[in-house]
């Protein structure tokens, strides 16, 4: 089993959710949070500008701290891993600082509360 953790546009939720139910993969978590990355707080989305990397290479540029974006946490069979992370690339990527980030990691093990499955049975 693999636990995803991807950081997307807060814009982007409602085609993430469609192509995640398209694969049939029912179980997803979605928090709001904070952050920034590479653009360094520079909510480009929102303002309706591109910023050129070399700009931001160079440090010329400030913005606020942080931006908002979606964490989307999704354990998967290690099978679907694969197939989920290219739905989530390709409904996400715009070509613009600022698409998000995807971690995979391993996980151990899952179990369910109400009849104690555990493995991928759980999931």
């Amino acid at each position: 089993m693999k636990e995803i953790i991807a950081f997307i546009r807060p814009s982007k939720m409602n085609a993430t959710k469609k192509s995640l139910d398209d694969l049939n993969i029912p179980s997803v978590t979605a928090i709001p949070v904070l952050g920034r990355g590479n653009q360094r707080g520079i909510n480009t989305e929102l303002a309706g500008i591109e910023i050129g990397k070399e700009t931001l290479a160079k440090g010329r540029v400030s913005g606020m701290k942080f931006i908002p974006k979606r964490m989307l946490v999704i354990v998967a069979k290690d099978e679907d891993v694969d197939t989920i992370v290219n739905a989530l690339v390709k409904t996400n990527k715009t070509g613009y600082i600022g698409d998000g980030k995807i971690f995979i990691c391993p996980t151990d093990n899952a179990l369910r509360v109400r009849t104690k499955e555990s493995g991928d049975t759980a999931l």
